[in-house]
């Protein structure tokens, strides 16, 4: 397990930076942590770092969205807060997006744990202060 602490928003990019080190040859990704605790704007600092070109939101109504790089390639970033079901998840076609070669971010992960692709680097987001998070990569 290594962690990477985070002190304010401006620390972000760098920690993304050190993250993309880290994980090199990985491309699944299941973030866990409450409401507020980063995994959204860490995922934006991550893709950011990875070359994405268009916009990076949550795909929390959306469920899915996709964002395009400057390498021709293509990052999958999943909310899976309004998930209800596993039924959901194989209505979406989750089996193409999480067991292809593409990057795959998913937050909310523990809603479709037994789904999660082997293997899948697990990142655990904790809010220590405002601004303060400590981020947990099992690595």
């Amino acid at each position: 397990m290594k962690t990477i602490e985070v002190n304010s928003t401006e620390e972000l990019a760098y920690a993304a930076q050190q993250f993309v080190m880290m994980t090199q040859g990985h491309k699944k990704f299941a973030f866990y942590g409450p409401m507020g605790s980063g995994k959204t704007t860490f995922i934006k600092a991550i893709c950011k770092e990875l070359g994405a070109t268009s916009l990076v939101t949550s795909p929390t109504f959306s469920l899915v969205n996709e964002y395009n790089t400057d390498h021709e390639s293509v990052l999958y970033h999943f909310d899976l807060y309004r998930i209800n079901s596993i039924e959901e998840l194989y209505d979406l076609g989750f089996e193409e997006y999480f067991y292809g070669n593409q990057y795959v971010f998913i937050e909310w992960a523990e809603k479709a744990e037994e789904l999660l692709p082997d293997p899948v680097i697990r990142i655990t987001l904790q809010e220590i202060t405002p601004e303060k998070r400590l981020i947990s990569v099992a690595v």
